[in-house]
């Protein structure tokens, strides 16, 4: 059975991904699309990738209509505000900022610096990255989507935190300019950020707070380095492990961990150019590519994942977790296995 499916601020990146991935969903009706800027003008006008592929122009979010399930790609701090108005749109909402990312009112205070204007919500919101968030997505009506670089941090990580093996750990996370999202800023805008790699976050990053809600309280911190790359998030952690472990221990934790996932492949091999995670090999799908090694003479893990930030750390993994809360096969409109080379 289709559903229809419509997006509130549909002209950035990844309300064009989103399209994207919908257009080739066998389930989906793409509906209605948003842009207050943009009101009237057709969707290829900023998604010229779908010209020929979705005919609609956009309009107003108030002339936005009911439809089976709504997606909010809006700056943070709009969608908490006005939830309810969304929600009495549709049974399935998924919102893609940071609103309802945190369950705890605590923590968002912590980390966003303000009061969440909707706890209600916030309490009932599911964390929408399937591998830590499964077995609650089935029936939800509210998902929140995930940030991209915790996308990378969470999956790296969550076999070693399972076993108990992590005593401290620090990530170095690259990140790919696309994150930063379609306005150009201080800090995005091409000509600051072609040919150099710049620490924007020595610590304290926010994502942290999705981390430690996955993977509970570790002894962790990040550093966030733009490079001069357009799609895509490594994240490099160095983990000092509670005790001493061998590669072959990594491999039975990580394929134990990830064997029947749809979407992480163990990439841990022992010679050849892409014999650990690389950005560019996932560009454009939904996968995360994880692995790992051990250095033999001070015993720490390197733990690595790399995802496209704005499918499998946006857009994809709404749509993953669409897919469980409706009780569609989870791989649905997501089986596009990247471009390489990209």
């Amino acid at each position: 059975m289709s559903f229809r499916a419509s997006i509130v601020g549909g002209s950035g990146y990844t309300g064009g991904e989103l399209l994207r991935l919908l257009v080739g969903h066998p389930g989906a009706e793409v509906g209605q699309v948003s842009s207050r800027r943009l009101c009237g003008e057709p969707l290829h006008r900023v998604h010229p990738n779908l010209r020929g592929h979705v005919d609609r122009l956009f309009c107003a979010p108030e002339e936005v209509e009911a439809c089976d399930v709504l997606f909010l790609c809006m700056p943070h701090g709009k969608a908490a505000g006005e939830i309810d108005r969304w929600r009495a749109l549709a049974p399935l909402v998924v919102d893609l900022s940071a609103d309802f990312r945190l369950r705890s009112a605590q923590d968002y205070q912590a980390w966003y610096g303000e009061a969440h204007p909707n706890l209600a919500m916030l309490e009932r919101a599911v964390y929408g990255l399937p591998e830590v968030s499964r077995e609650s997505l089935p029936g939800a009506s509210l998902i929140s989507g995930v940030g991209c670089n915790a996308t990378a941090m969470t999956l790296a990580l969550l076999p070693l935190a399972r076993a108990g093996l992590i005593k401290r750990a620090i990530a170095d996370v690259k990140v790919g300019s696309s994150e930063a999202g379609a306005e150009p800023n201080e800090g995005s805008h091409h000509p600051v950020r072609a040919r150099t790699a710049r620490t924007y976050s020595a610590s304290g990053h926010r994502h942290l707070a999705e981390v430690h809600q996955s993977l509970g309280a570790l002894d962790l911190d990040a550093t966030i380095t733009a490079i001069d790359m357009v799609r895509g998030v490594l994240c490099t952690a160095h983990v000092e492990p509670t005790r001493p472990v061998e590669v072959k221990d990594l491999w039975k934790l990580y394929r134990s961990a990830y064997g029947e996932e749809p979407f992480v492949r163990v990439v841990a091999e022992r010679r050849g150019a892409n014999r650990l995670p690389d950005p560019r090999v996932v560009v454009g799908s939904n996968h995360a590519d994880v692995g790992f090694a051990v250095d033999e003479r001070s015993g720490r893990i390197i733990a690595l994942c790399a995802v496209d930030n704005l499918v499998k750390g946006a857009a994809g993994s709404a749509v993953q977790s669409m897919n469980l809360a409706l009780g569609r096969p989870e791989s649905e409109g997501l089986t596009f296995p990247g471009l390489h080379p990209a």
